[in-house]
């Protein structure tokens, strides 16, 4: 596998992923019915934002990621960051590899913490950033209406770099 700086190219491959995810309703906090325009903004755009993409070895993009100062000023130095695996790509360790490689990057970009704003409790990447260091802060109680679960906590993750 490939792990590469996104290109405005890559969005094409990144988008039917992306809307299959969103849509399900299952992990982000963003609306199910995103356009492919607001999409690619949420994703791409942003001051001090980086996307990443992830290769398989025939070339396909598997995975994506972005990471970006979660504050201003003062607490710029704490990042935040978003992950897709494409669930046709799921089980073969892409999130994982993506995930190493983004905390490191961000602290050798000067990031000195990470935090997530809004973690689904039902999302089983729960259990990867709790065995990669992260700890849940808190939970906001029934703050999210998971589509199979009913009312479900956002967790709210941070770890230091």
């Amino acid at each position: 596998m490939t792990i590469r700086d996104f290109r405005a190219d890559d969005w094409e491959r990144v988008w039917p992923f992306w809307r299959q995810i969103v849509a399900a309703g299952e992990t982000y906090t963003w609306d199910p019915g995103t356009s492919e325009a607001e999409a690619r903004d949420l994703w791409t755009q942003g001051a001090g934002k980086r996307v990443l993409v992830v290769e398989d070895a025939a070339g396909e993009i598997v995975a994506t990621a972005y990471v970006k100062p979660n504050y201003g000023g003062p607490a710029g130095d704490v990042a935040n960051a978003g992950f897709m695996v494409d669930p046709a790509h799921g089980g073969h360790g892409y999130g994982r590899a993506l995930a190493e490689h983004v905390l490191t990057a961000a602290k050798a970009d000067g990031f000195r913490a990470m935090v997530f704003n809004a973690v689904v409790e039902t999302n089983p990447a729960v259990r990867l950033w709790t065995s990669l260091g992260f700890t849940v802060l808190g939970t906001v109680p029934d703050a999210f209406d998971h589509p199979r679960h009913g009312r479900v906590g956002l967790h709210v993750m941070h770890r230091v770099l």
